[in-house]
Protein backbone atom coordinates (compact mmCIF):
# COMPACT_ATOMS: atom_id res chain seq x y z
CA UNK A 1 0.00 0.00 0.00
CA UNK A 2 1.33 3.27 -1.14
CA UNK A 3 0.95 6.29 1.12
CA UNK A 4 1.37 8.48 -1.71
CA UNK A 5 -1.84 8.10 -4.01
CA UNK A 6 -2.75 11.89 -3.78
CA UNK A 7 0.53 12.92 -5.64
CA UNK A 8 0.49 10.07 -8.02
CA UNK A 9 -3.18 11.54 -8.67
CA UNK A 10 -1.99 15.12 -8.80
CA UNK A 11 0.69 13.73 -11.25
CA UNK A 12 -1.57 12.30 -13.72
CA UNK A 13 -3.93 15.32 -13.42
CA UNK A 14 -0.57 17.39 -14.87
CA UNK A 15 -0.18 14.79 -17.01
CA UNK A 16 -3.36 15.09 -18.72
CA UNK A 17 -2.87 18.49 -18.67
CA UNK A 18 0.42 18.76 -20.44
CA UNK A 19 -1.35 16.75 -23.38
CA UNK A 20 -4.77 18.74 -23.42
CA UNK A 21 -1.78 21.80 -23.40
CA UNK A 22 -0.05 20.49 -26.22
CA UNK A 23 -2.76 19.77 -28.54
CA UNK A 24 -4.13 23.13 -27.87
CA UNK A 25 -0.46 24.67 -28.87
CA UNK A 26 -0.51 23.44 -32.25
CA UNK A 27 -4.01 24.94 -33.54
CA UNK A 28 -2.92 28.08 -31.53
CA UNK A 29 0.30 28.40 -33.15
CA UNK A 30 -1.46 28.11 -36.97
CA UNK A 31 -3.56 30.94 -35.88
CA UNK A 32 -1.26 33.21 -34.77
CA UNK A 33 1.03 32.53 -38.10
CA UNK A 34 -1.99 33.53 -39.57
CA UNK A 35 -2.84 36.17 -37.88
CA UNK A 36 0.21 38.31 -37.53
CA UNK A 37 1.47 40.90 -40.04
CA UNK A 38 4.17 41.44 -42.65
CA UNK A 39 6.03 37.92 -43.79
CA UNK A 40 9.16 38.63 -41.65
CA UNK A 41 6.63 38.41 -38.67
CA UNK A 42 4.90 35.12 -40.12
CA UNK A 43 8.49 33.27 -40.58
CA UNK A 44 9.59 34.25 -36.97
CA UNK A 45 6.42 32.74 -35.43
CA UNK A 46 6.60 29.78 -38.22
CA UNK A 47 10.41 28.97 -36.75
CA UNK A 48 10.41 30.14 -33.17
CA UNK A 49 6.65 30.00 -32.21
CA UNK A 50 5.98 26.47 -32.54
CA UNK A 51 9.41 25.00 -30.30
CA UNK A 52 8.73 27.80 -27.64
CA UNK A 53 4.99 26.83 -27.77
CA UNK A 54 5.75 23.15 -27.09
CA UNK A 55 8.28 23.38 -24.65
CA UNK A 56 5.72 25.75 -22.56
CA UNK A 57 3.21 23.89 -23.37
CA UNK A 58 5.40 20.47 -21.96
CA UNK A 59 5.93 21.75 -18.69
CA UNK A 60 3.12 20.58 -16.88
CA UNK A 61 4.16 17.17 -18.18
CA UNK A 62 7.48 17.37 -16.51
CA UNK A 63 6.56 18.18 -13.41
CA UNK A 64 3.52 15.78 -13.36
CA UNK A 65 7.16 12.88 -13.85
CA UNK A 66 8.71 14.77 -11.28
CA UNK A 67 5.56 14.29 -8.67
CA UNK A 68 5.73 10.45 -9.87
CA UNK A 69 9.36 10.37 -9.23
CA UNK A 70 8.80 11.60 -5.74
CA UNK A 71 6.45 9.33 -5.25
CA UNK A 72 8.54 6.43 -6.68
CA UNK A 73 11.36 7.44 -4.29
CA UNK A 74 9.57 7.80 -1.16
CA UNK A 75 7.73 4.84 -1.49
CA UNK A 76 10.96 2.58 -2.20
CA UNK A 77 12.69 4.65 1.08
CA UNK A 78 10.30 4.67 3.32
CA UNK A 79 10.67 2.75 7.21
CA UNK A 80 8.84 -0.68 7.66
CA UNK A 81 7.48 0.43 10.73
CA UNK A 82 5.67 3.80 9.19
Amino acid sequence: MTHYGTLRTWSAVFRIVGGIAILLAIPGWIIWAIEVEGTLATIAVIILGLPLLVFLATWPIAIGQAMNAIADIGDAVKRPDV
